[in-house]
């Protein structure tokens, strides 16, 4: 299995997109807030809608439906199990399945739903951010809606920078370990089947050259930046200043709708 394919969180893909055009800032403060959305949400008809809109923002994205579909095959097993543990512990509601000693009950299935529907938008949203805005934009956002914490002395350019450089490092990281994988397979490592043990052990031969890897990519970055002069925040200069524009704007006026939607429903 090629585990590159899968890593979507952390990759850009260029375009010309109305999402790929919207200011960082917005999109960043956006996904907070919708995040925040999911977890207020406590009905069914409020997460379809939640979700309607994730999918009208993929389809405004103008990025292939299969990169939002990789990004959710990482955790397919976690929403699989998700599932089970919560039809098969769940005992609130009415019985609407029995099969010897397996038990269904409605809250069990409506539990189930809401943490599917929740962890599938949270996946999605968070792909779309990473696919639509490129890892300097991601920076220098997630730089000025920090900015005012620079009263109180954080080192608010290197606290974003750290983690802009951590996100994209992530596709980076699966790369390698895939690399190193198909180069352990090739010499007869097995890790798909065998003793647990065994695979185990196997794994080791992975996750050592990774970590020294990892080390290697990071000091090649730093003496990379400190040849460029980097320095930190202190008296650096920007080659874009971003604006807020007509489109940030407008998705401000679509959040207000759909705060004021998904209350509505939670009122009901």
């Amino acid at each position: 299995m090629n585990l590159s394919q899968y890593m979507v969180i952390g990759r850009y893909i260029p375009g010309n997109s109305y999402i790929h055009l919207l200011d960082a800032r917005s999109k960043l403060i956006f996904v907070f807030l919708y995040i925040f959305l999911v977890f207020l949400t406590n009905s069914i008809l409020g997460y379809l809608i939640l979700l309607s809109f994730i999918i009208i923002g993929i389809l405004i994205s103008k990025i292939p439906i299969s990169y939002y579909v990789k990004g959710i095959m990482p955790i397919f097993l976690i929403i699989l199990f998700t599932i089970i543990l919560h039809l098969t512990t769940n005992k609130a509601g009415d019985l609407v399945f029995q099969w010897k000693w397996i038990e269904i009950y409605s809250q069990g299935i409506e539990q189930a739903v809401f943490i599917t529907l929740r962890l599938l938008i949270l996946v999605i949203i968070a792909s779309m951010l990473t696919l639509t805005t490129s890892p300097i934009d991601l920076t220098m956002g997630l730089e000025r809606i920090l900015n005012p914490l620079k009263r109180v002395n954080l080192p608010i350019h290197e606290l974003a920078l750290m983690m802009s450089i951590s996100l994209r490092f992530i596709p980076t990281l699966v790369d390698e370990a895939d690399k190193i994988m198909k180069a352990q397979k090739a010499r007869g490592a097995n890790f798909e089947t065998g003793p647990i043990h065994k695979r185990v052990i196997n794994m080791i031969a992975i996750i050592i050259p990774l970590f020294i890897s990892a080390f290697k990519r990071a000091d090649e970055l730093a003496i990379a930046m400190e040849s460029r002069g980097y320095r930190g925040g202190e008296g650096r200069t920007r080659l874009r200043v971003s604006v807020f524009t007509w489109r940030d704007l407008l998705l401000l006026l679509i959040f207000s709708v759909l705060l004021i939607t998904i209350l509505s429903i939670r009122g009901l």
